[in-house]
């Protein structure tokens, strides 16, 4: 599809209230303590939507909760109760990278064929934001999933000062333009030559050069990395504040939690393979030296496995890890660290 429409700014809120009516619409929002989080909008007013900002933690535990009841049982007759309670929500602000993070755990998870998170996904409208001021530690040039997307969304916004341009991506983003047409405008050609100046400009805003493609053209073909393994190994602090704070970061455990004696409940929980425990066997034996190992399977997962597997890195360029891990083990660092060694 490649029907463009208007927005005009002050028309934003009332349609944001239109949509709360029938949807749950999670948006970035500010919070008191001056953070920007995702957050379901309780109310829609001015100020309860913050498009300026990157929001810290991204839309990946509205699809996969980090803790998520998946089963009730009862242990007289061993039944196990499904418990499922996905509503029609839209996702409205997602950033490139963010969206694009979701169709990468589309892919984790449909070809698990995982019930949970496919009512979820098909309970969801994304309708994304394009980035004409990319954030400080962005690189989704780098992961070729930004600062623009050319597919994936239901409804992409661009920022044109006192108007958005949007762009209908799928079949529920037509829908939403027709049944609340009153909002939207036909975009002009003008509209859609500022469209494309403000993607050109923002290509030259990132202030990272993060060599992604070299790094991962180094992994595959085998090469000696295991010093850099070692010297950021050594400084993990074993926190797994990266993989919460990842938007594509799926690893989890499942443990079951006894409510009564009648039963109990079976619960999907984050997990981190930079956790000592991740590999760690029954018996005590654990196959992975941390000391020298302890992100190795992270960044070999996300730059190396998945390219193999799916085609494409599994890192999306957002920044997060780079803001968030005091110990400088983010993948920024690794991948210049790589890459630096071919130089050498």
């Amino acid at each position: 599809m490649s029907d463009r429409y208007i927005l005009r700014k002050d028309h934003l809120l009332p349609l944001l209230r239109r949509f709360a009516k029938e949807y749950r619409v999670i948006a970035p929002t500010p919070t008191p303590h001056g953070d920007t989080l995702f957050t379901p909008l309780a109310t829609v007013e001015e100020g309860s939507v913050d498009l300026a900002h990157q929001a810290q933690n991204s839309a990946k535990s509205f699809l996969f909760p980090q803790v998520e009841v998946l089963f009730s049982y009862t242990a007289a007759d061993c039944r196990f109760t499904p418990r499922n309670t996905s509503r029609p929500t839209i996702f409205f602000g997602l950033r490139s990278c963010d969206l694009s993070a979701i169709l990468y755990m589309d892919v984790i998870f449909h070809t698990a064929g995982d019930p949970f998170y496919r009512k979820k996904r098909q309970d969801a409208i994304l309708i994304s934001l394009g980035c004409n001021e990319p954030f400080p530690n962005c690189f989704c040039t780098a992961s070729r999933t930004g600062p623009f997307l050319e597919f994936g969304y239901d409804l992409q916004f661009t920022d044109l000062g006192d108007r958005f341009l949007v762009e209908v991506g799928r079949v529920r983003g037509a829908e939403l333009v027709a049944r609340w047409g009153s909002f939207f405008a036909k975009a002009s050609r003008d509209d859609v030559n500022a469209q494309y100046q403000c993607f050109l400009e923002s290509r030259g805003r990132f202030r990272l050069n993060v060599p992604m493609e070299q790094t991962m053209r180094m992994l595959a073909d085998g090469a000696d990395v295991e010093d850099v393994y070692a010297e950021l190994s050594g400084r993990c602090q074993d926190c797994g504040g990266c993989a919460y704070i990842c938007p594509t970061c799926t690893c989890f455990s499942i443990v079951d939690q006894q409510l009564d004696a009648g039963g109990g409940e079976r619960l999907r929980t984050w997990d981190a393979c930079t956790f000592a425990g991740f590999t760690r066997m029954a018996g005590g034996h654990d196959p992975v030296d941390h000391q020298r190992h302890a992100i190795k399977k992270r960044f070999q997962h996300k730059l190396l496995h998945d390219v193999r597997k799916h085609k494409r890195p599994s890192c999306v360029g957002c920044g997060r890890c780079v803001g968030m891990c005091f110990g400088g083990v983010d993948i920024v660092r690794f991948i210049t660290m790589v890459a630096a060694k071919e130089k050498k």
